[in-house]
């Protein structure tokens, strides 16, 4: 009895989809829209939490040199540094070498460095720093090595790090807010969309209540049509987030000095996870919608 009712539920959930398709469409892509914000916003969320706890089990640390350093120079610093078991020696990149890298991040706008008679970039020894036994080795080890003669200032990104994590409580604070906000949009937007139907629908329900149809039987295919609604608002919403992604997120250069920061999709359990939210706005907003109507 309850597969017959579900498979018809089903078959009625679609029908009336499809005779109402611009109703739906409508409700579906204001829907798409809310899911499409909120799903941004967790992109990038997790994206940096990643990089804030990947960058807290290891810091990179710039050395800058003074002037055009000679192969010695580099090398005294070098075996200077390599006196820690926590440093790991990246790579040397030279003044040419970060006009170069410049260059390359300014793109056509490159031409603008064309006029300048001397590099102004300083050459620079990029290290990789391992979580120490002491919480201040990074900053010990910065004014121990700006010291050397050779060299004239050291950063790491432990400063950016630091500045993110006491931003990431506001962050978090905004994303319960603005996921809410946008629950409830959807849920508003569903309400009123199965409102529309059962007002379109007024006379066959009665009908069906008039011949002895029970709320249940009356009621199981407008909560399928929600979710079915949910359900597709939520996969227009990550169908166009990935397109944007592959268009235009794959193809910029984001860095932190020269350290690039890789932005990664959402993993297929958050899109599962997704998906199985947005069916279920679709189900409690019609379970709403039609408490006005039946009693439930």
């Amino acid at each position: 009895m309850r597969a017959t009712l579900l498979r018809y539920s089903t078959r009625r959930a679609l029908a009336n989809i499809s005779e109402n398709r611009l109703v739906h469409l409508i409700g579906i892509g204001t829907m798409a829209i809310a899911f499409l914000l909120f799903d941004a916003f967790l992109l990038v969320f997790f994206n940096i939490n990643y990089w804030v706890e990947a960058q807290g089990s290891s810091l990179t640390m710039s050395v800058y040199f003074k002037g055009n350093p000679d192969k010695s120079a580099v090398e005294g610093v070098t075996k200077e540094l390599l006196q820690y078991p926590e440093v790991t020696i990246k790579e040397f990149i030279s003044k040419s070498d970060a006009m170069r890298i410049l260059k390359k991040r300014l793109g056509s706008k490159a031409g603008v460095l064309d006029g300048l008679e001397d590099n102004p970039l300083p050459a620079s020894l990029e290290i990789v720093l391992s979580k120490g036994r002491a919480e201040d080795f990074p900053q010990r080890l910065q004014e121990r090595i700006e010291r050397l003669e050779v060299v004239d200032e050291a950063h790491y990104s432990h400063e950016w790090v630091e500045k993110i994590q006491a931003a990431m409580g506001a962050v978090r604070l905004t994303g319960i807010i603005f996921g809410g906000l946008l629950f409830l949009a959807a849920l508003f937007i569903i309400i009123n969309t199965i409102k529309l139907t059962i007002y379109l629908r007024h006379d066959e329900v009665e009908i069906l209540k008039l011949v002895g149809a029970t709320n249940r039987f009356v009621k199981v295919p407008f909560l399928i049509e929600g979710s079915i609604q949910g359900i597709l608002g939520g996969l227009t919403a990550l169908a166009i987030l990935l397109l944007c992604y592959f268009a235009i997120i794959t193809r910029m250069d984001l860095r932190v000095g020269f350290a690039s920061l890789d932005i990664m999709f959402l993993s297929p359990g958050v899109i599962l996870l997704l998906l199985l939210m947005s069916s279920f706005v679709g189900f409690l907003g019609s379970m709403i919608s039609l408490s006005h109507f039946f009693r439930i």
